[in-house]
C-alpha cells in the first residue's frame, strides 16, 4: 500500500483493476470534465498496463489506484505528476457512481499529506479545467491559486494551483 485515509487505501495498479478501470476511462461523465477523450475498452487496458507492475521507472508520473476500505472496490485513480514548471503536481478521478461522497476532497488531502509527509516535497501544485466545477471546489477549499492559462494540449482554459508545506495545516 502506497497510503491511506479514513475510507481509502491507495495502492499500485493491478490487471485485476481493468473493468472497474474501464467503467471510469470509458466515461463520457467522467472524460469530459477533464477534458479528455473517452477511451475504448482497448486504449484503457493499453493505459493500465502502462500503471501496472512492472511500470517504467519514470519517476515524473506516479498513478496509483484507489480502492474503497469498506467494498474493496476500485473507485479511482490518483496520481503525482510534473507540470510543465517541473513542479510537482497532484491528480485524481474518481468512476462517477462515487462522486458526492466527499471521496473527491479525502483523496486530494492524502495526496497532499502524503507529499509533504512521505515524499518530502516543499510545494505541491494542482491544474484543473476551470469548467470542473466539482474539482475547482476541492482545490479551492486546499490551496491557493496561482493562475490561469489556455492548455492547448486539452484545449481547455486551466487554473493552477500552489501549496507550501509551510501553509498546510492537516485537515
Amino acid at each position: 500500500m502506497i497510503f491511506e485515509t479514513k475510507r481509502l487505501n491507495v495502492r499500485i495498479f493491478t490487471s485485476d483493476d481493468s473493468e472497474s478501470f474501464f467503467d471510469m476511462m470509458g466515461n463520457p461523465n467522467v472524460m469530459n470534465p477533464i477534458p479528455q477523450k473517452v477511451m475504448t475498452r482497448l486504449e484503457s487496458d493499453t493505459v493500465l498496463e502502462k500503471f501496472t507492475p512492472p511500470q517504467t521507472s519514470d519517476m515524473d508520473k506516479q498513478v496509483w489506484a484507489i480502492i474503497e476500505k469498506e467494498s474493496n472496490h476500485f473507485i479511482g485513480l490518483c496520481a503525482y505528476l510534473k507540470n510543465n514548471k517541473n513542479d510537482n503536481e497532484i491528480g485524481y478521478r474518481l468512476r462517477e457512481k462515487f462522486w458526492g461522497m466527499g471521496y473527491g476532497t479525502e483523496i486530494a488531502k492524502g495526496l497532499i499529506n502524503h507529499g509533504f509527509t512521505k515524499m518530502g516535497y516543499i510545494k505541491i501544485t494542482a491544474d484543473v479545467n476551470t469548467t470542473n466545477t466539482k474539482s475547482v471546489k476541492i482545490l479551492n477549499n486546499l490551496m491557493s491559486p496561482v493562475k490561469e492559462f489556455f492548455n492547448k494540449k486539452d484545449n481547455c482554459t486551466d487554473r493552477r494551483y500552489a501549496l507550501y508545506k509551510a501553509d498546510w495545516i492537516v485537515k
